[in-house]
């Protein structure tokens, strides 16, 4: 690996590690609610999915975080698995519109379709409330939330946090993890992780 690459991660990595502080939504109580339009130009709010989980991910595709786990399949993979067992997967962009990275609508979706994504929804939140109101601070980011609407789930997508795809089979899919073990009525035997990638480009607040 570059060393160059290295200091990305390594500041990637100590981006994530102070975000839990920052975070907002709370493991084990209410989710924040909230409502926002998708890539097609739809409304859509959590209250619509009262009754089922939801799966939310923070995504960003020119992130080699996310290109590790969409270019290897893994994402998509971990997607048509929560939705085969009747959960709910919610994509969301934060990137700011002034983000040298932000990609307008039709493209973003087209990026996800050319990966095989299997989400319900991919929701814009270019002012970035909603992403400030879970504390997202990397993508990805993933939380889960349960059909009461409480969250179970917030962090990493697994518990190998570099950018090699080759890791991928040797990690812990804590999000595959959380959802086998609330559907077994199990409680989530690691509901908090540290989540890994790169840091969301948020708009300026104000």
């Amino acid at each position: 690996m570059k060393h160059g690459t290295l200091i990305a991660v390594a500041a990637s990595l100590a981006f994530a590690a102070g975000a839990a502080a920052a975070q907002q939504a709370v493991v084990n109580q209410p989710a924040p609610s909230f409502t926002a339009q998708d890539t097609s130009g739809k409304t859509v709010s959590l209250a619509d999915f009262k009754g089922r989980y939801v799966v939310l991910e923070w995504t960003n595709p020119g992130c080699p975080f996310v290109q590790k786990h969409y270019n290897s399949a893994n994402m998509p993979a971990t997607q048509k698995d929560a939705l085969g067992k009747g959960a709910v997967w919610l994509t969301v962009s934060s990137t700011a519109k002034d983000a040298g990275d932000w990609r307008p609508p039709a493209e973003l979706i087209g990026w996800l379709q050319s990966k095989s994504a299997k989400t319900t929804a991919t929701l814009l939140d270019e002012d970035g409330r909603i992403g400030r109101s879970y504390g997202a601070r990397t993508t990805p980011h993933m939380y889960l939330i349960d059909p009461h609407g409480k969250l179970v789930y917030a962090g990493a997508i697994d518990s190998k946090p570099t950018a090699n795809p080759a890791d991928i089979s040797s990690a812990t899919n804590y999000v595959r993890q959380a959802l086998d073990e609330v559907l077994a009525g199990k409680p989530v035997s690691q509901p908090q992780t540290r989540a890994y990638g790169c840091s969301i480009k948020y708009a300026s607040a104000g």
